[in-house]
């Protein structure tokens, strides 16, 4: 279930570097939240006329609604800016974009809640929330996966304890894997071409470099540093609270039928 994300010598250094990054980033949040380009881009004249709210497929299944977001920020009030940033709204967007092809102002609600959702976890306001916690476990595991082994989900880390709604089949190609990807043509781990090959290690470093160079690897130390910080709190080892956020923190509060 974990994986080796980051050198040794990185994590070193994780807990320094995300304290001083956490304390120059509270207060003054629209004003951080406009340098983020994504908001420049996403808000240009907004008239509230609920397109966007009428188009998305997060607001049909959970408790969110774009435009309102979009009336905050406008709004530029620092408590509700807060608010905004604790809460689980901001994690219900799927970032399809289906707002951008329907507004008839070209704006991007979800190009503001990606700048959101970055400056919640620059602040440290992501772990007042369920969903927000729940970036730990994208952290461990798919950002694991594209780090070290180049894909979002490596079947080899996809197991059926985990992920029981698999059902007896899923249990069986958990433990015939090998088997079913060769019959499948499949070229898992494999040298040369071919889906789920190995990717050379040289591409690896590439990515890696990128997620370095993007600010996305200082990003995600904040986030396994902040959740082994929540795990002492609790009396939990890391592998315990990665658990309990993986499998119990997703209540029917978020739905609208919850």
């Amino acid at each position: 279930m974990f994986f080796n994300i980051f050198e040794k010598k990185n994590e070193k250094n994780t807990s320094k570097s995300v304290s001083s990054s956490v304390s120059s980033s509270k207060g003054h949040l629209f004003e951080r939240l406009q340098e983020d380009y994504r908001v420049k881009e996403g808000l240009k004249a907004c008239m509230n006329c609920g397109v966007c709210t009428a188009v998305c497929p997060a607001a049909e299944f959970y408790k969110y609604n774009p435009k309102n977001i979009v009336n905050i920020v406008q709004r530029k009030n620092e408590e509700e800016l807060e608010q905004l940033l604790k809460s689980d709204t901001i994690w219900y967007c799927g970032e399809c974009m289906s707002c951008v092809t329907r507004c008839p102002r070209s704006n991007a609600p979800g190009l503001i809640i990606m700048a959101l959702r970055k400056l919640a976890m620059e602040t440290g306001y992501y772990m007042e929330s369920e969903k927000g916690r729940q970036q730990y476990v994208l952290v461990k595991d798919l950002c694991g996966n594209i780090l070290n082994h180049g894909y979002c989900i490596y079947p080899r880390n996809f197991d059926y304890e985990t992920h029981k709604e698999f059902g007896t089949v899923g249990k069986w190609i958990n433990e015939n894997l090998d088997d079913i990807h060769q019959r499948l043509g499949s070229n898992l781990d494999g040298d040369g071409p071919g889906g789920l090959r190995k990717i050379p290690q040289e591409s690896l470093d590439e990515l890696k470099n990128i997620f370095d160079v993007t600010g996305a690897t200082e990003l995600m130390n904040k986030v396994i540093n902040d959740a082994h910080l929540q795990a002492q709190k609790e009396n939990l080892t890391d592998e315990e609270y990665f658990k309990k956020v993986y499998t119990t923190n997703n209540s029917k509060k978020h739905l609208n039928n919850g």
